[in-house]
């Protein structure tokens, strides 16, 4: 793929319309979606009367402009993704979408049951990476990034809570290509959310996110382009080495 050095820098909230949003500080279960205009509208998802707790994120609409997006998807077309297989009641079965870890040296990642070595970063992945830490101070080590081919590939509810992330740090999740839901959960109260998380969209979980919640992509049936999701986090050096 031939790179072009593409100016990774956040877009003016003039050129785009478009506000963060923190979810910490909505007092009700909000469906976010953009309208024509680029403005936030709401809906909501649970009745105000319920519990108002409110998952930990920021969501930034359109953070990425159509040529960072563009890149990354074209860049996503060598990277050698694989499906590997997990047990489940005994029996072994591919995950229902594919995925690969790009990560510093020394960031392997065990996640779902699975040893994954950590590969080399790609041009525009890494310049996304950095583009996060310049921004926002995120700072990341490694990116799982997971394709959904359609809406028939999904991601069951589960926390990003493994044992070598570094404690009470972030993770920024990425969108380029199909728009699809994402949930939340409150592991106490079972109180969902749902994000409508379009090309472009950035979605930080806040510390602790991973404590209290879960999320799931489900399924989509009618949803027929793929989806790339870049999930940036921070690992513990050395973890696997160090145990």
């Amino acid at each position: 793929m031939k790179q072009v050095d593409l100016n990774f820098e956040q877009q003016k909230v003039a050129e785009t319309g478009k506000e963060p949003t923190n979810l910490s500080n909505c007092d009700s279960a909000l469906l976010l979606t953009s309208d024509k205009s680029g403005l936030m509208s709401n809906r909501d998802v649970t009745s105000q009367s319920q519990s108002k707790l409110s998952p930990p994120c920021t969501l930034i609409k359109g953070y990425l402009n159509l040529k960072q997006q563009n890149a990354l998807l074209k860049e996503a077309d060598s990277y050698p993704l694989t499906r590997p297989e997990v047990m489940v009641y005994g029996k072994s079965h591919p995950i229902p979408r594919s995925q690969i870890w790009f990560a510093d040296l020394g960031c392997d990642y065990f996640y779902s049951g699975l040893f994954i070595e950590a590969q080399p970063w790609p041009h525009y992945a890494q310049k996304l990476r950095h583009k996060l830490e310049r921004e926002f101070g995120l700072l990341s080590n490694g990116v799982l990034v997971n394709r959904y081919a359609n809406g028939h590939e999904s991601m069951g509810w589960h926390s990003d809570d493994e044992k070598e992330i570094a404690p009470s740090s972030d993770i920024a999740s990425v969108t380029v290509g199909a728009s699809r839901d994402f949930f939340v959960r409150h592991k106490q109260t079972q109180q969902k959310h749902c994000f409508y998380l379009e090309s472009g969209d950035l979605l930080i979980m806040h510390w602790p996110m991973q404590k209290d919640w879960e999320h799931s992509l489900p399924k989509r049936l009618k949803v027929s382009e793929s989806r790339i999701n870049f999930t940036f986090r921070q690992l513990i050096v050395n973890y696997h080495q160090l145990k």
